[in-house]
């Protein structure tokens, strides 16, 4: 009997999966970061990429914010991109509670994401005054 055999299943790589937080102002930038985790080694867990934008608005954002917050938990890592808003800083202090590694991008160029440190990370203006909770 002939034994079912695909390139898939010699790939047997561990990665890390990584969720990847990021303000609805970036939504456009869902993609690249998808590429970008990818090519860094990890398994982007985007969400964006899963719901699109709150699924058009045809859920209620609170069944898509459980979404995220059980990906968030689910994930190893968490890598902030761009401004940090509202959902995000929910999102970070999740992982953090939880011990996870958390890292912060920059996108500059439109498509040049590069790593910052804490203390160089954007705050959305409703979010400012919690800037110690990252």
């Amino acid at each position: 009997m002939k034994e079912f055999a695909h390139k898939s299943l010699e790939i047997t790589d561990d990665k890390p999966l990584v969720y990847t937080a990021m303000s609805k102002h970036y939504f456009y930038f869902r993609m690249h970061i998808s590429k970008f985790v990818i090519e860094k080694g990890g398994v982007p867990l985007n969400p964006f990429m899963i719901t699109e934008y709150f699924l058009i608005d045809t859920v209620d954002r609170n069944d898509v914010r459980s979404v995220n917050n059980n990906l968030v938990r689910k994930s190893e890592e968490i890598w902030v991109f761009g401004p940090v808003s509202d959902g995000v800083l929910a999102e970070v202090k999740i992982a953090k509670e939880m011990g996870k590694l958390v890292k912060y991008f920059k996108i500059v160029k439109s498509k040049e994401i590069v790593p910052i440190p804490k203390d160089e990370v954007e705050m959305e203006d409703d979010v400012k005054e919690f800037r110690n909770e990252l």
